[in-house]
């Protein structure tokens, strides 16, 4: 008896579920096909195939000879031609690296070769020619090292360098080190001094503008979220920003900036790291957060590497219940139809990112006693 596959179709599945599970996990594709016509074999296909991000791809070792001869190639090419310099401007140092971009509608690190003159810091391509990234020297304020784990468990070194008006860019070489060395020299025989220690922004983080006052940042981290455009779409996974501050937790999209959840940290009731069925991703380490306002328990669904859902959930229960989220209550309010909650200042501009609901509060306030008395 010849057992026959049944395509089966799942609603709860989306696009962004395949595409996350191909870059996550990858998929592999094994498969023997005969195709024939009046019962008679024509054609034969023997398909083996793997399907996978390219960081998936080089953690378990596949096309690492191709990514290598890429990079050397890219290498060699980047030689061919020099960026252009300024009368009486010299190379001191040069070495292949590249910088994370993060000013478009994407985010990506940009490669060429980075040239350290007596006077700026320069990124450079030959193909084609382009001046990626440019740093005069007197503009850069502070110098700061962070080691992080980049492909396959290996550690880099990224350099970030603080400029002026809160800029922040970060750079990788093939020796960090030796590039941060060769800067911090050049400006102490210029006599400009560096600042002291500042603290380190998250990768894709431009600012903390959602920030009201008096609130500071606890504890930050990439993440996934189980966001639903309204009532009626099924909700998605969607990358973005983790935030627990002081007074609220809130996840900040990756792709347009805006804040698709908050709640005041007084709010929160249970935190938990499980694992649960999620459409064709099957079963999935999630971290749950039950919460309680005025219209009833909700519960906010994340999802990432498990060892950083660990590390949430002993943050949220450490930190959460000391937060001072009294001063934040009075700035927060609620969508009465979908429990949408966003910040007054948000919804009296743009109203419910779900049905458009503005806050009636300024009709309020104009037919108070006391704006009648005025």
């Amino acid at each position: 008896m010849t057992n026959v596959l049944e395509p089966t179709r799942d609603r709860r599945a989306t696009l962004v579920d395949l595409l996350d599970r191909i870059l996550d996990k990858g998929l592999v594709i094994h498969a023997d096909i005969i195709v024939s016509v009046a019962g008679i074999p024509l054609l034969g296909v023997n398909l083996r195939a793997a399907l996978a991000g390219m960081e998936t791809m080089l953690k378990y070792g596949v096309m690492k000879d191709w990514d290598e001869r890429t990079r050397s190639f890219a290498r060699k090419q980047a030689w061919k031609k020099e960026p252009p310099l300024t009368d009486g401007e010299h190379v001191l140092i040069r070495m292949f690296g590249s910088h994370y971009y993060s000013k478009g509608i994407y985010n990506t690190w940009r490669p060429g070769y980075f040239y350290l003159t007596n006077e700026r810091l320069l990124l450079f391509r030959s193909e084609p020619d382009e001046v990626l990234l440019e740093i005069a020297l007197e503009k850069i304020r502070c110098l700061e090292l962070k080691r992080e784990e980049h492909l396959a468990g290996k550690e880099r070194d990224l350099l970030y360098v603080f400029l002026e008006m809160n800029e922040v860019a970060i750079l990788d070489a093939e020796n960090t080190a030796e590039l941060r060395r060769a800067i911090e020299g050049i400006l102490e025989a210029r006599g400009l001094n560096l600042e002291k220690t500042k603290v380190l922004p998250l990768l894709n983080e431009k600012t903390f503008d959602f920030l009201v006052e008096g609130e500071k940042v606890n504890h930050s981290g990439r993440i996934w979220y189980l966001a639903a455009a309204d009532k009626t779409s099924p909700a998605t996974w969607k990358p973005g920003l983790l935030h627990l501050t002081n007074k609220r937790l809130c996840w900040r999209s990756e792709f347009d900036c805006k804040l698709l959840f908050q709640i005041a940290t007084s709010q929160i009731e249970i935190v938990a790291v499980e694992t649960r069925e999620l459409g064709v991703l099957k079963k999935k380490t999630v971290l749950t957060i039950s919460y309680k306002n005025a219209k009833g328990v909700f519960t906010a669904t994340f999802s990432g590497e498990e060892r950083k859902l660990r590390e949430w959930e002993r943050f949220l229960r450490e930190n959460a219940s000391r937060c001072d989220a009294a001063s934040l209550k009075p700035d927060l309010e609620a969508c009465p139809r979908y429990n949408e909650e966003s910040l007054v200042e948000e919804q009296l501009k743009e109203g419910c990112r779900v049905c458009g609901w503005v806050s009636p509060r300024p009709k309020e306030k104009a037919s108070s006693p006391q704006a009648e008395a005025a």
